[in-house]
């Protein structure tokens, strides 16, 4: 038994030590590597054998052989000083090429078994019988069906006679002549009937060494024929009713390639057949993922997947499944609903239910667009505070929505059949405001000779009132609030009898409340009245991943307003709008998209960059102003803008690209795309 050992625990090692572990004759005694962590050290801990960080520290005289695979020329050059002359030392890059020769030595005899195994596999698999004869007439080889036929076992039948097996067989006559015969039929000893066809066997110096023949069974020819003539009536259904499909079909092999596609394939897509057929199955996604290719990956279907499809952008439905057969992936199959008539219904659907709430002056918390977090906490506490009675205090910039939310609460309050009174406390003098909200008696107010008038706070009881800009309110309308919020009673200017009123007040405000409690300005005792549910509505430029869906809104009001029939926002002009900070908010936004559509050709119904004001989106109030020049064309502008936001969104997501895609709402097919276009990684 030869001892040896290995200096070096890399790739180079672990291969050696394999190779030793497997030997009679050889027995590794010990790995030296300057990293214990190395995988040939952690292989040999495993099997007891000594490892070390210097090679020195093995008995030299028990060494018998040592492999060097560090690849150091001063270790190589160290090795004969420190090991007698009678061990043998091997450099590393002799040892690598022994491991190379047996590694290709075990893969060649590996291939060679393998395709051995397949020949076995083919020929005990097909249906015809398969039997072999020799120079002397007896049979050499027999296949799993022609063992079933002749009713024997192969093991029986191979070395003896064909003739004690197929009595009137004529292979000895096919090997005596060395002609093919071709469709022969023959009775088996069994009664059996068959067709068979018989060919000498010839080596490669054209000896005839024997003979062969193939055979099956007339009764399974016929019964195989009468299950192609019903295969072919179902394959004339099939492709009828895939014919007549007035959904898109389409059907791709185990590798993704087109198969089938029908005529409503073509309409739907744009796409003729020779575009698809032998292509890979995303050859007709404009945008999205391919869920064949996705169905062929997890065997498993997909349903209700929106996508694009096809040189028009169509916008699509897609349901998916594999296709499997005797648990094998065969393909799948794809159909696609056009779904261009489904969204229009829609768009109609928002306009009539827009055009309605406007004939009723209200809105609900459907009208609300914001899935950013701040504006889901708003909402949420929005529809909390209308489940109670308490007073609501809304608080934003001028332009956020703040009416919109009273009129939400409002119409999901209980009080919802009852009226809502708006009261904008900044757009009145003081007398006129107390007149209006609290009424007056005959001969209260002078110039004002006869007749009485109920305050707005009559008006809206078993109602809500919304009170606007809160603190643009007088001390003195001050007091009368609060003794409405205390007593739950209004008092008219020159009477001294109370009328109870049961009142919901939501207010609004855009001003520093806290600063004017500390100014005197506003009362503090009305001030925790009104704020025992206070609502912050978050600005427009903390929330900028609602513009698209805020956009698509603002079209439906303005169409109306204008009479016109614009449609969408191209992606380019989002990204424009995306950029300025808004310090209008919605307000200013629908003013800019407003200016858009009014410059827009009347038959135009996309708005794009070029309809967008820049100059209304330039205003020194926005924190990132962006810079215009005449001088360069428009598309440049345009991709620098958003090679600019790619790379701030992928540096704000540490280069995560499916966290990026998300953020910026495009799909991850079209951020590769956007990346490899403007050089980013």
């Amino acid at each position: 038994m030869q001892n040896v050992l290995i200096i070096g625990g890399g790739a180079g090692g672990s291969a050696i030590l394999q190779m030793l572990l497997e030997s009679d004759y050889m027995r590794v005694c010990g790995i030296a590597d300057i990293n214990l962590a190395a995988p040939a050290v952690q292989k040999a801990k495993q099997w007891g054998i000594p490892v070390s960080t210097d090679y020195r520290d093995f008995y030299k005289d028990d060494v018998h052989m040592v492999v060097n695979v560090t690849g150091s020329d001063e270790v190589q050059q160290e090795l004969p000083l420190h090991f007698p002359k009678s061990t043998v030392i091997i450099p590393g890059g002799i040892a690598n090429v022994l491991v190379r020769l047996i590694t290709e030595k075990e893969h060649f005899i590996s291939l060679l078994s393998e395709e051995s195994h397949k020949q076995n596999i083919i020929f005990n698999s097909i249906e015809e019988g398969m039997v072999g004869i020799d120079r002397n007439g007896h049979i050499n080889f027999l296949n799993k069906s022609a063992s079933r036929m002749l009713e024997v076992k192969a093991e029986l039948a191979i070395g003896r006679p064909i003739h004690e097996f197929i009595t009137a067989s004529e292979l000895p006559h096919t090997y005596e002549s060395g002609r093919t015969e071709l469709n022969r039929e023959l009775v088996l000893p069994n009664g059996a009937k068959i067709v068979s066809s018989r060919f000498p066997m010839v080596d490669e110096h054209g000896e005839t060494i024997g003979a062969f023949a193939v055979f099956k069974d007339i009764s399974e020819v016929v019964s195989l024929a009468e299950q192609i003539t019903d295969l072919k009536e179902v394959q004339t259904m099939l492709q009828a009713i895939i014919q007549s499909s007035d959904d898109a079909i389409s059907v791709v092999d185990e590798n993704g390639n087109g198969l089938l596609v029908n005529p409503a394939y073509t309409r739907i897509t744009g796409l003729q057949m020779e575009e698809v057929i032998g292509q890979p199955a995303s050859a007709d996604i404009s945008e999205g993922e391919s869920m064949h290719l996705k169905a062929l990956q997890t065997r498993k279907p997909y349903r209700g997947v929106n996508l694009k499809v096809g040189p028009a952008n169509r916008e699509v439905i897609v349901n998916v499944a594999p296709i499997i057969v005797d648990d094998k992936l065969k393909g799948s199959v794809g159909v696609i609903h056009d779904t261009t008539e489904i969204r229009s219904l829609m768009k109609e659907l928002d306009r009539a239910r827009s055009i309605i709430r406007t004939l009723e002056s209200k809105y609900t918390f459907d009208d609300i667009i914001g899935l950013s977090p701040e504006m889901q906490l708003s909402l949420q506490q929005a529809k909390l505070a209308a489940q109670t009675l308490v007073t609501v205090l809304l608080r934003g910039e001028s332009g956020t929505g703040k009416e919109l939310f009273a009129h939400a609460i409002h119409s999901a309050s209980e009080r919802k059949y009852n009226k809502f009174v708006r009261v904008n406390c900044a757009a009145l003098t003081e007398e006129l405001l107390d007149s209006e909200l609290f009424g007056y008696e005959e001969g209260a107010l002078p110039g004002i000779k006869s007749g009485e008038k109920r305050g707005l706070f009559e008006e809206a009881n078993n109602g809500s009132i919304f009170l606007d800009e809160i603190g643009e309110l007088s001390p003195a309308i001050q007091s009368k609030l609060l003794r409405v919020l205390q007593e739950h009673e209004t008092l008219r200017i020159g009477s001294t009898t109370p009328i109870p009123v049961n009142v919901r007040v939501i207010a609004s405000t855009n001003a520093n409340m806290e600063k004017a409690l500390l100014e005197g300005t506003f009362r503090e005792d009305l001030y925790y009245r009104l704020n025992r549910m206070p609502i912050l509505i978050p600005p427009l430029r903390k929330r900028k991943q609602d513009i698209p869906r805020i956009a698509d809104r603002l079209l439906l009001k303005l169409n109306q307003e204008y009479g016109r029939n614009v449609e969408t926002v191209t992606d380019k002009a989002l990204q424009l709008l995306r950029l300025y900070d808004w310090p209008g908010n919605v307000r200013e936004l629908e003013n800019v998209l407003s200016r858009a559509m009014i410059f827009m050709q009347m038959n135009d119904k996309v708005l794009t960059e070029e309809h967008i004001p820049l100059n209304m989106i330039k205003a020194p109030e926005a924190k990132h102003e962006v810079t215009f020049e005449s001088s360069v064309p428009l598309q440049e502008q345009l991709d620098t803008i958003e090679r600019g936001i790619l790379q701030h969104a992928l540096k704000q997501f540490n280069g995560n690209k499916s966290k990026t895609a998300k953020q910026l709402e495009i799909s991850l097919r079209t951020l590769y795309y956007k990346l490899e276009k403007y050089g980013l990684s």
